[in-house]
């Protein structure tokens, strides 16, 4: 944050791991720098076109599918220039940040041990393992529940002991909305908090006049 008197307080995005029984949070892991874009998509949830019935045209399946996708730096530059106060980065480089990312998308060894034990105790059945709620957070306005679709890491520099200092870390990222999770699940009501949030901000659109456009009166 800058020392210039009055300057805006930033704000990190970052990621949220919580547990998916509890909603205990985990783990918060927050971004070294906040991307410079956040690229969104969303798919219209809509009836087939062309469906025979024309009363169904106007109707919605549920909520659009929506997805983020941005790329984030990832540098320790300015910490190696003081390694006596940030010894971590000084040892290791960017790897803790970049692992703290990557294993958000790998069931842990614990969970993975189990798995064995009870395949090689004859259990017919195992259900996959369950991964922490994830979150991500953009502004206060934007806490939604997602799940990392793709995920990829470009390391550009290294120290003398081959540490990653420099990195660009590219994450796509697919919300997760009350068709997937429904409505008593912890991240199926964070996700109606998201959509009212945006319907709180399309109702302060003060929007405009386009003149008689012989709609029948239509507003």
């Amino acid at each position: 944050m800058s020392d210039f008197p009055g300057s805006p307080r930033l704000l990190k995005c970052g990621i949220v791991l919580l547990d998916p029984t509890t909603g205990a949070v985990q783990r918060i892991i927050t971004l070294q720098y906040n991307p410079d874009a956040l690229t969104r998509s969303l798919q219209i949830q809509s009836v087939e076109t062309g469906h025979k019935d024309r009363s169904e045209a106007l109707r919605l399946k549920g909520p659009a599918v929506e997805t983020f996708k941005f790329d984030a730096e990832i540098d320790a530059t300015d910490q190696l220039e003081f390694p006596d106060q940030n010894q971590v980065a000084a040892q290791f480089g960017i790897n803790p940040l970049l692992a703290a990312l990557e294993t958000i998308i790998y069931p842990s060894s614990a969970q993975l041990l189990n798995s064995n034990s009870l395949a090689q105790a004859g259990t017919l059945e195992i259900a996959p393992m369950e991964a922490p709620l994830t979150l991500f957070v953009w502004s206060r306005s934007r806490v939604v529940p997602v799940r990392i679709t793709d995920f990829s890491i470009t390391e550009e520099a290294f120290d003398t002991s081959l540490n990653p200092i420099r990195a660009k870390v590219s994450i796509s990222m697919r919300v997760l909305s009350v068709d997937d999770l429904g409505f008593s699940d912890k991240g199926g009501q964070l996700y109606m908090v998201y959509q009212q949030q945006k319907e709180r901000f399309s109702a302060a659109n003060q929007g405009g006049a386009f003149g008689d456009l012989g709609l029948g009166g239509a507003p």
